[in-house]
């Protein structure tokens, strides 16, 4: 999830609507892996599918986030600063460009949206509020699957990555509103009775998704514009991470996270309506951006889905135009990582 508009959030009042903090893109450190030439020339224009919000007036904004398909092949996404009475999840037809109301509530600040593997149920990150919440598929029956402190420490989640056995893997960007090296990346077994500091002592955690073999974490840091590998044992044990890229985004920076089936990464931009590639081993594929002539008003590619089987690709993009899907051909097919988180 961005920040709003710089990429901060923080809780303005009790309709759920959000706040706007700066913070600086910090420097990076040593040692580690600059993605390089490759790729670098390669462009994927994305194309218009359809809007579907406007800048809402009691929030001044429109954020889309969270795509994921459901068993239905709908593609479900959220409006991160949607008020109550507005579509806070909405369900998108892609083949027939329409779109209808799946949930609104006058609380939830939700930055993130996935089918759960174990349930089949529909999962929410509340930032503001730090909880994770669920929904069945027709975005009735709301439950609070995980709300409270974990390490003393309430979170503000973010995006959300299910292991095979359907453990929840959630960034946690605690410390982004004060600047601070706070976020962490959270486990949190399938009943929500036990959460796990797995890492930490992060900047801005954002992007989270397994690999294409479910072996480690690949999770994205905000505001040092860096992608981390976090191994990850069948038990939800973990090794040491490693920064893995760390990408040369000039004024934009790193958002959500999706794998394809190659295990190629798509690395969602704030700042740009684009995103970049990589693959496995770091190697930047291809830049999937929208064109110039319709970029303006456009500030933020946030996440992508793949369909899942399938190539074509969906990009949420938002900004004072209002919130929009775009498609692309990705490079292999879609799979459960492919839903952004």
């Amino acid at each position: 999830m961005r920040r709003l508009p710089l990429r901060s959030l923080a809780v303005l009042a009790a309709l759920g609507s959000l706040a706007l903090a700066g913070c600086g893109t910090q420097s990076g450190g040593t040692g580690e892996r600059t993605a390089g030439a490759p790729g670098a020339d390669r462009t994927i224009r994305a194309q218009q599918v359809m809007r579907l919000t406007e800048v809402h007036e009691q929030t001044g904004m429109t954020l889309l986030e969270g795509p994921t398909f459901g068993a239905d092949g709908g593609l479900f996404v959220v409006d991160v600063t949607a008020p109550e009475g507005e579509p806070k999840v909405m369900r998108v037809d892609v083949r027939k460009k329409t779109k209808r109301a799946v949930h609104t509530d006058g609380r939830g600040a939700y930055t993130s949206a996935q089918f759960s593997p174990y349930d089949g149920r529909l999962y929410l990150t509340d930032f503001a509020h730090g909880e994770v919440v669920s929904l069945d598929a027709d975005g009735g029956d709301l439950r609070t699957f995980f709300s409270g402190e974990v390490d003393r420490a309430r979170m503000n989640p973010d995006d959300i990555a299910f292991d095979e056995d359907g453990n929840l893997y959630v960034s946690d960007s605690r410390g982004l509103t004060e600047g601070k090296t706070l976020g962490r990346v959270v486990r949190i077994d399938r009943d929500g009775e036990e959460a796990t500091v797995l890492a930490d002592g992060l900047a801005a955690t954002n992007g989270v998704s397994f690999d294409a073999e479910y072996r480690g974490l690949w999770f994205s840091e905000l505001t040092e514009n860096r992608i981390s590998y976090l191994p990850v044992g069948a038990k939800g044990g973990v090794t040491a991470r490693h920064t893995a890229i760390r990408v040369d985004g000039g004024i934009a920076q790193t958002d959500s996270i999706a794998v394809d089936a190659d295990g190629n990464l798509y690395q969602a931009l704030h700042g740009r309506p684009a995103m970049v590639v990589y693959d496995r081993h770091g190697e930047r594929l291809a830049t999937v951006e929208v064109p110039a002539r319709a970029a303006e008003g456009l500030e933020s590619a946030t996440n992508v889905a793949i369909t899942p089987g399938g190539t074509k690709a969906y990009m949420t993009v938002s900004g004072p135009a209002g919130g929009y899907l775009y498609t692309f051909d990705a490079l292999a097919k879609g799979t459960r990582q492919s839903n952004g988180g």
